[in-house]
Formats: C-alpha cells, structure tokens, sequence
C-alpha cells in the first residue's frame, strides 16, 4: 500500500525527485527510507513504476524496454540536477528476490556498499536491457540465483519442497 499511496500522490508528495505521468513508460522517484538525505556518500533513490501488473524481473520482456529506458535515462538526470551526481556514479539495479512485488528500481550512490547490491542479488538495470533487447524472454527462462536467510518465510518453503 506504501507504494500506490506514493503513486497516488497520497503519501510522500513532497519527496518526489522526478516524475514521469505515463501511464505505461513512466515512474515516480524518490529517496529511499534508509537515506537521510544529509550527504551524498549513501545517496539510496527508488523509482517505482507507475504498472502495476509488473511485479519483478521474471514479468519484464522487450515491451517493457521503452519503460526501463525512460526510468534508466530520466533517473540519472534528475539526480544528475537535483544532486550533482553523474550517471558514471550512480549504481542502478533491481533486486530478485525483490522485497516487495511491485517493480521498482535502486539508484545508489557507486561507492555506497548499499544492502543487497551484491551481485548474486542485485541485476544491473543496463544489463537487464541489453539481455532483453537480445532476448525477449530472457527473465522467464533464465535461472536466477538468489540468497535467502534461514528465518525468511520463502526459505522454509524451499526446504518443505526438499528444494534445500
């Protein structure tokens, strides 16, 4: 509900960095929860994605290419002009496992060793578009390598499946 309150407008207005109205290519971003805005070190934004049906990477084909364009392109401007960081500084990516299922999509400042920006959990938005530009279904049909702590609910799935 945080995240369509903030689509709305309903919650978190004043905290909009950026945003793109289209229905279909566009995205709101906004400063993570976990940044207090006080330096530029841990600079942590998210853009959320105004489709509600796309919910991870595993929902994202080549239609989808025109939207991760505008939220790779459009986000590293507005940060570019709001906080003076070059896109070259910026760490973009998504997360698989994502923490919650709505598709949205990490800024990072490059030096900030942010959580989950390892890379057996973190897939680099540029990469995500060059292997759906040479794929289409590249997201449906790959393996996904992802790590899980024994306390997380999806874990104790995987182990009363015998996946573990």
């Amino acid at each position: 509900q945080w995240v369509y309150n903030i689509l709305e407008k309903k919650a978190e207005a004043d905290r909009i960095v950026h945003e793109n109205p289209d229905p279909s290519n566009g995205f709101v971003l906004v400063p993570d929860l976990k940044w207090n805005q006080n330096q530029l070190d841990d600079l942590y934004l998210i853009a959320l994605v105004h489709r509600r049906e796309l919910k991870s990477l595993r929902d994202l084909t080549a239609e989808h290419l025109p939207l991760l364009r505008n939220v790779l392109q459009e986000g590293k401007e507005a940060i570019g002009r709001r906080f003076g960081l070059q896109g070259s500084q910026l760490r973009v990516f998504l997360h698989y496992q994502p923490s919650y299922q709505h598709l949205h999509v990490h800024f990072t400042a490059l030096g900030y060793d942010a959580p989950g920006s390892a890379v057996e959990r973190a897939h680099l938005l540029a990469d995500v578009i060059d292997n759906l530009a040479m794929d289409s279904s590249y997201y449906q049909q790959r393996a996904l390598t992802f790590p899980l702590r024994a306390d997380e609910p999806l874990f104790k799935k995987f182990q009363e499946a015998g996946k573990v």
